[in-house]
């Protein structure tokens, strides 16, 4: 039995939906990745090109008056935690309706293969 063209046109919508799920998911996985740079990587000032151990190890975390802490603070790290939290939920959710319309399509398409052929 042929596909109709709806069923076509609901599998394709299923499709992309899953499409922008896993986009959401593999920018969600680069704001981790960064934040992980952020955290665990050392780096420099811009100002004085001090080198900074990492905000992980930093031995100075509370010492207001660093410029190793004043060049990397906390709201910076935690404003990239808070945007991959939405960016990862909505991706997911998006991932999986598609995964799960696409799959309820393939089975009403059997369901229907199956009864036209008992008929």
């Amino acid at each position: 039995m042929r596909s109709l063209p709806y069923d076509i046109d609901f599998r394709a919508r299923a499709r992309r939906t899953q499409g922008w799920g896993l986009g959401l998911l593999a920018v969600a996985a680069l704001l981790w990745i960064w934040l992980g740079v952020l955290l665990f990587a050392p780096y420099e000032t811009d100002e004085s090109g001090h080198d900074c151990t990492s905000r992980f190890t930093s031995e100075n975390l509370h010492d207001n008056e660093s410029s190793c802490v004043i060049e990397r603070d906390w709201p910076e790290l935690l404003a990239v935690l808070g945007a991959s939290v939405p960016v990862s939920v909505i991706g997911g959710v998006l991932y999986t309706s598609g995964s799960v319309s696409h799959r309820m399509a393939e089975h009403l398409a059997e369901v229907t293969r199956l009864n036209a052929a008992s008929s």
